[in-house]
């Protein structure tokens, strides 16, 4: 296995019954296999598939994520490490003079939505 690629955690026995559905549970069970952790059986959650603390909660193109209302909050951001992601209650008119400040703040925005 990849050692930065995490296995998907379904639920056991989700493929025998189909109303358990497949998102995961944590085994009870006295006897589960699955949590007394048996050679073989799907791979149970645990604190050692955590990402690391410096790539946590970041954007996958690396940037932080900072959501913006208003054209005054793009005032105090960080370029090199913040990136804009505007909030989904913003009008089209709010919207595209947001667009503008972030251009010529040459701020990234991740979600525009419509053209300037």
């Amino acid at each position: 296995m990849n050692p930065k690629k995490k296995p998907k955690f379904l639920r056991y026995m989700h493929e025998a019954y189909r109303r358990l559905g497949t998102s995961w549970r944590k085994p009870r069970g006295k006897q589960n296999k699955l949590r007394v952790r048996e050679k073989g059986k799907i791979k149970m959650p645990s604190v050692g598939y955590g990402a690391p603390k410096e790539s946590k909660f970041l954007h996958p193109s690396g940037f932080r994520e900072v959501l913006v209302h208003n054209v005054d909050e793009l005032m105090n951001l960080d370029k090199g490490k913040e990136a804009v992601k505007i909030a989904h209650t913003v009008g089209t008119r709010k919207r595209s003079e947001i667009l503008k400040k972030a251009e010529e703040l040459k701020v990234k925005v991740l979600n525009p939505g419509v053209k300037v």
